[in-house]
């Protein structure tokens, strides 16, 4: 069950690859989370001293959240994955250019996962493109649909 998505990164990158990490939260990010008060559209993420953060997640607190703890909705998070995974992410992001982008974030056995992409930006005429060939599909169906 999908919680939340980040369609503008398909439309800015073009994704090679992806993963399923694993997020610490907080109890109150997790009731928000649950209530679908989360977006990923400006969030990504870094590798630091081996260790894979999110970064720009804005996860707004629920209005009846606890008094006693004071909830920062973006605050950096830290990502779960295994060490030979972060170690040849961070090699790609380094050498090769790539970035690494939230793009999904669901459900998984009752636990909360981010769907994180290995990407390469789009230049402009890329986005050109994909914006005429998606409108040639809306048209091939309209055309389809009406015969």
């Amino acid at each position: 069950m999908s919680l939340a998505q980040n369609r503008k990164a398909f439309h800015d990158y073009f994704v090679e690859q992806k993963l399923e990490a694993g997020l610490v939260l907080e109890g109150w990010e997790v009731k928000s989370i649950r209530a679908g008060r989360t977006q990923l559209k400006e969030a990504y993420v870094i590798v630091r001293n081996g260790e894979l953060f999110l970064i720009g997640c804005h996860i707004s607190p629920l209005p009846t959240a606890s008094l006693h703890v004071l909830p920062d909705p973006v605050r950096t998070r830290k990502l779960l994955l295994h060490t030979e995974e972060i170690d040849r992410l961070g090699g790609l992001v380094e050498r090769a250019g790539y970035t690494l982008l939230p793009l999904n974030m669901h459900f998984t056995r009752g636990r909360i996962k981010l769907e994180i992409g290995l990407a390469k930006g789009k230049k402009q005429h890329d986005k050109r493109q994909a914006d005429k060939e998606r409108e040639w599909e809306r048209e091939k169906q309209r055309v389809l649909k009406v015969r």
